[in-house]
């Protein structure tokens, strides 16, 4: 082959498998475009290459049953998906699906309950510190239990003291009586006797105390009392309708006011028998026995006779 001359038809350039057509140009099949062996192609032209069977086109060009030329996709913006990675429901004709709804950002009106799952940690919480506070105090009874044993725990019985009984019920005691004492088996001084003439006395045979009515005339009594305090000294009395008093003196003290022999009843008849009554002074006592001591001194009024002597704890009624 010449040189300049590379579009000579050449057996070296036909086409190496043409033995393959040779049976179908016997078969009376159509030729192909451009020839090939067994086929007559084109005449060949000096200086001109010889036709390729696969002729060289641009990129989409060729079409294969019809189709419309592929169009070649234009550069993708930044952050925007491929199309070859978009979901089949994006292409025209394609599944539609359930758009997907956007949570509203947290803390403006949407998002999770963050109060109601703090208020479910804090009782989760509570419920958990009670569980361990039960369990502790229950414990710590059984380990007190067994201090003194070696070994573990035993499951010896707890012993329970009972608390002393309180009986409720009243006494079967009777409360220890005041004394009282009738005027006429009381220690006597000055001109003071005893008389049973004048009805009303309450004393044993009717017997009471007169002739009161004289300066240094006294009855004194031994009182027992049990415990010391604060008591109310009774005297049962008989007055000619004219108020009396007299000095009572308590353990050797005498009190700076007389005690009041006064006409209570109100009473105009000067007879004794129908003006019997009582009066009463406060008086301070000590534990065991009480010196208690009245008597006529000067100042006083003591026209008067004298009943009994009580002493009580409370104001006595009448």
């Amino acid at each position: 082959m010449a040189a300049g001359n590379d579009g000579a038809k050449t057996p070296e350039d036909d086409d190496p498998f043409g033995y393959l057509y040779e049976d179908g140009q016997a078969a009376g099949a159509q030729p192909p475009q451009g020839g090939g062996y067994g086929y007559p192609g084109p005449s060949s032209q000096p200086g001109v290459p010889r036709t390729s069977y696969n002729q060289v086109r641009t990129v989409g060009e060729r079409q294969y049953g019809g189709r419309p030329p592929a169009q070649v996709p234009q550069q993708q913006a930044y952050g925007q998906p491929h199309p070859q990675y978009a979901a089949p429901e994006t292409y025209p004709g394609g599944p539609q699906t359930r758009p997907i709804q956007q949570q509203p950002p947290a803390g403006r009106g949407g998002g999770p309950n963050t109060k109601g799952l703090l208020m479910g940690a804090v009782a989760v919480v509570a419920v958990v510190v009670v569980g361990i506070a039960v369990a502790v105090i229950t414990n710590s009874g059984g380990e007190s239990d067994n201090a003194g044993s070696a070994g573990g725990k035993t499951n010896a019985p707890t012993q329970v003291e009972e608390s002393p009984s309180t009986d409720s019920s009243p006494s079967s005691e009777p409360p220890a009586e005041l004394p009282q004492q009738d005027a006429a088996t009381l220690k006597l001084g000055g001109s003071a006797v005893l008389a049973k003439d004048i009805k009303g006395a309450e004393g044993a045979d009717g017997a009471y105390v007169t002739g009161f009515n004289a300066v240094g005339s006294s009855v004194t009594w031994q009182a027992d009392v049990p415990q010391a305090g604060k008591y109310y000294l009774y005297v049962r009395y008989a007055i000619p309708a004219t108020d009396a008093n007299a000095t009572l003196t308590v353990n050797d003290k005498a009190n700076s006011n007389p005690i009041g022999l006064k006409n209570f009843v109100g009473s105009s008849d000067p007879n004794l028998e129908k003006n019997w009554q009582t009066t009463w002074a406060p008086v301070t006592l000590k534990q065991g026995q009480n010196s208690i001591k009245l008597s006529c001194e000067q100042g006083n009024q003591c026209d008067a006779l004298f009943d009994w002597l009580k002493i009580s704890k409370t104001k006595l009624k009448g």
